[in-house]
């Protein structure tokens, strides 16, 4: 991991703001900027939320709302898939302890 330091320009809604962050990190940054702008454009150019500080706690509101309903989608299907593995592994487990038994008769 590199100790430098990289000053990133981005553009939202027409604003410029300069960002400090590790250069490895620089590609994300720039990908979240863009994310973050075509999400407070929507939200102004649907008209319904007028003021900067609005437009940015909508947009702030509904990407943190995309995230958590991607995180429990994650442990839904986590939680799916280990109860799958549990299966399996009894399974497994029941056809070796009846295998063993055959082989023992």
């Amino acid at each position: 991991m590199s100790d430098s330091i990289s000053r990133v320009s981005v553009r939202i809604l027409e604003k410029e703001y300069q960002v400090a962050c590790p250069a490895e990190e620089r590609d994300d940054l720039l990908r979240s900027a863009e994310m973050l702008n075509r999400k407070m454009r929507e939200i102004r150019d649907s008209g319904k939320v007028i003021g900067l500080d609005r437009i940015a706690v909508m947009a702030a509101l509904n990407i943190t709302n995309e995230l958590l309903r991607s995180e429990n989608s994650d442990d839904k299907i986590d939680s799916k898939l280990c109860g799958r593995v549990r299966d399996l592994c009894e399974l497994v487990e029941s056809t070796s302890a009846s295998g063993s038994q055959q082989l023992e008769l």
